[in-house]
C-alpha cells in the first residue's frame, strides 16, 4: 500500500506517550480519499487509540482486502507490518499471521463489500473461530471503487446515485456476529470520535475477535443529482479520452451526543440517519437481549451505537487448539519439522 509521503515535522510541544512517541509517529501517508470521507475520520481515531494505548507501531500488523476502506491502512501506523490481500480474503491472511506470531496486535480494516459480499464466508469463519484481532468494517453502503452500486449493507428502500431504489434487505454485520457467537460486537459512527476511540482501544485489548461496524458516509456515491449536470448524466453522454473526475469539497460529519440519546445525523446527500447511543445501564453481556434490542431499534429506524455485546470467557483460536505460547517464528526448525517419521505417525492416526 502506497500513498503520498507526509512531511515528518514534529512540534516540540506535542504530547508524548509512555514510549516517548508523539501522535505523529502513529500516522501514515497523506490520504488520497475524497475530501470529507468518513474513512479519514476512522483513520484519525485509529491513530489516536494506538497512541493512547502506548503500543509500539512495529508491534502491530494491519491487514486489508480491496475497496476504499482497504486503502486506509496506508494512512496510519507507517512503521507497522502490513498486508493488502485480494478481495474478501483478508481474514485468511490474518489467521496465518496470528498463528505465526501471536504477540502482534492484529488490526483488520475492511468494507461492507469486502466483508459482506465476496468475503462474507471468510469473515464468518474468522468470527466463529474467535480469531484474536480487531476487525473494523468501514460501512458506507456502496461500492465506491466501482462507481456506487448498492452494497450488501444498503438499507431497504434507499436510493443510489442514479435514482434506483434498493429492494434487497441489508446484511447487518452486528447481528451476524451476535448470532455466530461473537465475543466483542460494537457499532459506531465515523464522526463520533469520542465514542469511536474508546471502542477501538477496547477492541485492541479484547482477547478474541472484536468487531466494530462503523457507519462511514461516502461523500461521492451516496449523492445523486437528477439533472443533465449530474455525474450520472455526464458519464452516460460524455466521450472520455482519459479518466478524470471532479469531487466537490465536503466537510467531515461530526456528532456528539450523550448515552441513551437518539441523535439525527444529516448525511452529505441530504438523507438522515438516527443514531442511538447505548444507555449507561445497558447490559452488554446478554446475547439474546442484544439481538432483540438491535431488531427493535432497527424497526424504529435507529442505528444503535456502542459496545453491543462482549464475552470474555470464551477461549480464542489458540486456546481452543492448545497451541504453544511461543510464536511459530521462534520455534526451532527441528520442532516445526520433526521429520518423515513423525509425519508417518501423524498420518497413521487418520487411516
Amino acid at each position: 500500500m502506497t500513498s503520498i509521503a507526509k512531511p515528518k515535522i514534529v512540534h516540540h510541544g506535542l504530547k508524548r506517550n509512555a514510549l516517548g512517541l508523539t501522535v505523529r509517529d502513529y500516522e501514515g501517508g497523506m490520504s488520497t480519499l475524497c475530501a470529507g470521507c468518513g474513512h479519514d475520520s476512522i483513520t484519525a481515531a485509529i491513530v489516536q487509540a494506538f497512541f493512547e494505548l502506548d503500543i509500539p507501531p512495529h508491534g502491530v500488523a494491519k491487514m486489508s482486502g480491496i475497496g476504499c476502506s482497504s486503502k486506509t491502512p496506508a494512512y496510519f501506523l507507517s512503521a507497522s507490518h502490513g498486508f493488502n490481500s485480494v478481495h474478501g480474503r483478508m481474514p485468511s491472511i490474518a489467521t496465518g499471521a496470528n498463528a505465526a506470531n501471536r504477540e502482534l496486535f492484529l488490526l483488520g480494516v475492511s468494507g461492507d463489500g469486502d466483508s459482506l459480499s465476496i468475503g462474507l464466508g471468510q469473515f464468518m469463519h474468522a468470527l466463529r473461530r474467535n480469531l484474536d484481532m480487531l476487525y473494523i468494517i468501514e460501512n458506507n453502503g456502496v461500492y465506491g471503487l466501482t462507481k456506487g452500486q448498492f452494497s450488501a449493507s444498503a438499507d431497504l428502500g434507499s436510493k443510489a446515485k442514479r435514482g434506483e431504489v434498493n429492494k434487497q434487505p441489508p446484511i447487518d454485520p452486528a447481528q451476524i456476529a451476535l448470532a455466530l457467537g461473537g465475543t466483542f460486537v460494537a457499532r459506531s459512527f465515523s464522526g463520533d470520535k469520542d465514542q469511536l476511540v474508546p471502542l477501538i482501544k477496547a477492541g485492541v485489548r479484547h482477547r478474541g475477535f472484536a468487531l466494530i461496524d462503523v457507519l462511514s458516509p461516502c461523500v461521492t456515491f451516496n449523492d445523486h443529482e437528477d439533472s443533465t449536470k449530474s455525474y450520472a448524466h455526464a458519464r452516460e453522454f460524455n466521450h472520455r479520452a482519459i479518466h478524470a473526475d471532479f469531487v466537490p469539497q465536503a466537510s467531515p460529519i461530526k456528532a456528539a451526543y450523550d448515552a441513551g440519546e437518539v441523535f439525527p445525523v444529516e448525511l452529505h446527500d441530504g438523507s438522515r440517519v438516527l443514531l442511538r447511543k447505548l444507555a449507561h445501564d445497558y447490559n452488554a453481556t446478554n446475547r439474546g437481549a442484544a439481538i432483540e434490542y438491535l431488531r427493535a431499534r432497527q424497526r424504529a429506524g435507529e442505528l444503535v451505537t456502542g459496545l453491543l455485546y462482549i464475552d470474555e470467557s470464551e477461549p480464542d483460536l489458540h486456546g481452543v487448539n492448545g497451541t504453544t505460547t511461543t510464536p511459530l517464528n521462534r520455534v526451532p526448525f527441528e520442532a516445526l519439522c520433526p521429520g518423515p517419521e513423525a509425519l508417518a505417525a501423524l498420518q497413521k492416526r487418520f487411516r
